[in-house]
């Protein structure tokens, strides 16, 4: 099917469908009961970027920026742009040892519901088989459908199948080889792998010029269609440029067709986006690198790394402790919100042991933890604790020093989970929102506790309440990660 025959069939789709391509039409969608559920998801960017395995995942732009690291790096390591440039990777990207039967078993084993491979990053290259653009992983590199394997095997183990899209960036993302002479010349036409590499401006200015062709809007729209009738994600993640004035238009077409192709299917689906690219209500708004400071009335989710310094895998890679990771995830779950985490695999197929120890590390207290995560919803309070989250994006750059003071909470079912952030060597902890208190004016705690316990220890704590607080403590109760405690109420 050719773009034009593929357009049409868009346009009967949303003709014919519950959904038009109106933020009215739109405001109908309802964030299905499965991702309300849900709670932790993988995030994955594996790609020719990750053969040189430099800088980050930008390496397709920053190559071709004179006077950056990656510039300097790819003269000295493979040559002239001119003579190797970032199409010469493809044939490097092999992809040899690439399991996706294994790599959802990780995933899997990691507690996650759903996971998110990246289909297409702003290089331009899709991960997967197409009928748009023959630069894709099916017909070069390791000719593999990678987007499609991957989706077989993560169903396979029980988890949702997402996918995500950085095409639009791909506009602008290598302009900056026309600077000088390299392999990127104005002969590229639509079709070529870096077509169309215009001038790059302001990445947050709405109505940055040069403006978008229809000619490139068309052909992005009709990408992401193909991937959604290709392999049926449950969930479709846009980074940060589609809230550009120009993408508007194509972005409320792709969501009506989405979201009619999921009623077809008897499926239902998400759609996560940045900013205000999306009318508020329409979709699920996500923060890179970053989260809110309070609870939202509304779902929302974090994306971010394992690693600091990049999304792929890089041979400098900057990790994060898993003890970390993990208290983010509570504060963000306390919040409303969820997390999908980035894994970087290398060139050749294999998930580096770094990543690897992480998830496991997560899996296994997330196994003992589960009932306070899976299915939990917010409480009348999220936190206790004097250490303040700073809100919004790339603010995860350091690790946040919590106290033993730091709680925060979910409830599920008949039952307030307590999780200690950093649980004290004294074994013993005040949780002051549970203090005895007169909720005859203000809306405090005034339940009955029947009991507390401690989620993965065979141990029964003692406890007793006051004007302070609900007091536990504990005799042989020892983890360097988030401890759990369970309240139930009567």
């Amino acid at each position: 099917m050719n773009k034009q025959e593929y357009l049409k069939k868009i346009d009967s789709v949303i003709e014919n469908g519950k959904f038009k391509d109106t933020w009215d039409s739109l405001a109908q969608y309802t964030v299905p009961q499965w991702y309300k559920d849900a709670k932790f998801g993988i995030f994955i960017h594996w790609g020719i970027y990750s053969v040189p395995a430099f800088g980050n995942e930008w390496y397709s732009r920053n190559m071709y920026i004179q006077g950056t690291d990656e510039y300097e790096h790819h003269i000295k390591t493979y040559g002239k742009h001119k003579d190797f440039g970032y199409k010469d990777f493809i044939p490097m990207f092999k992809a040899e040892n690439f399991d996706p039967d294994e790599w959802a078993k990780v995933f899997k084993d990691s507690g996650a519901q759903y996971v998110v491979p990246v289909a297409e990053h702003h290089d331009g290259f899709q991960m997967y088989k197409s009928d748009i653009s023959h630069w894709n992983a099916f017909e070069m590199g390791p000719h593999r459908d990678v987007v499609g394997e991957l989706s077989s095997s993560i169903n396979g183990e029980g988890m949702i199948n997402g996918a995500s899209s950085h095409r639009v960036e791909h506009w602008f993302f290598m302009g900056h080889g026309k600077e000088f002479e390299s392999d990127i010349t104005d002969s590229e036409k639509e079709g070529d792998f870096y077509y169309p590499a215009m001038p790059e401006g302001n990445h947050h200015d709405l109505f940055s010029e040069p403006v978008p062709t229809k000619e490139f809007l068309e052909d992005w729209l009709v990408r992401c269609c193909e991937i959604v009738d290709r392999f049926d994600p449950k969930i479709i993640y846009f980074d940060w440029w589609i809230q550009h004035s120009s993408v508007k238009p194509y972005l409320r077409k792709f969501a009506a067709y989405y979201y009619n192709r999921a009623i077809e299917r008897n499926t239902e689906v998400v759609i996560n986006y940045k900013h205000d690219a999306f009318m508020f209500g329409t979709a699920v708004l996500d923060i890179e690198r970053g989260q809110f400071a309070d609870p939202k009335p509304y779902i929302w989710q974090t994306d971010t790394a394992v690693a600091r310094n990049s999304w792929c895998y890089t041979e400098n890679n900057s990790y994060k402790d898993p003890a970390e990771i993990i208290r983010d995830f509570i504060d963000i779950i306390s919040k409303n919100g969820r997390l999908l985490l980035n894994v970087g695999p290398r060139a050749d197929g294999t998930i580096p042991d770094e990543d690897k120890h992480i998830l496991s590390e997560i899996g296994k207290w997330m196994k003992t933890n589960g009932e306070a995560v899976y299915g939990s919803k917010v409480w009348k309070y999220s936190a206790e604790g004097p250490t303040k989250i700073e809100e919004g994006q790339f603010t995860d750059s350091a690790a946040r020093t919590f106290t033993s003071e730091d709680m925060r909470f979910t409830a599920n079912g008949g039952s307030l989970y307590v999780f200690a952030l950093c649980y004290p060597e004294s074994q013993s902890i005040t949780v002051k929102s549970l203090a005895e208190a007169d909720a005859s004016k203000l809306p405090l705690f005034h339940g009955i506790i029947k009991n507390v316990s401690v989620l993965g220890f065979d141990e029964q704590p003692q406890y007793s309440r006051d004007e302070e607080g609900l007091h536990i403590s504990t005799k042989n109760v020892s983890s360097k990660y988030p401890v759990v405690f369970k309240v139930e109420l009567d």
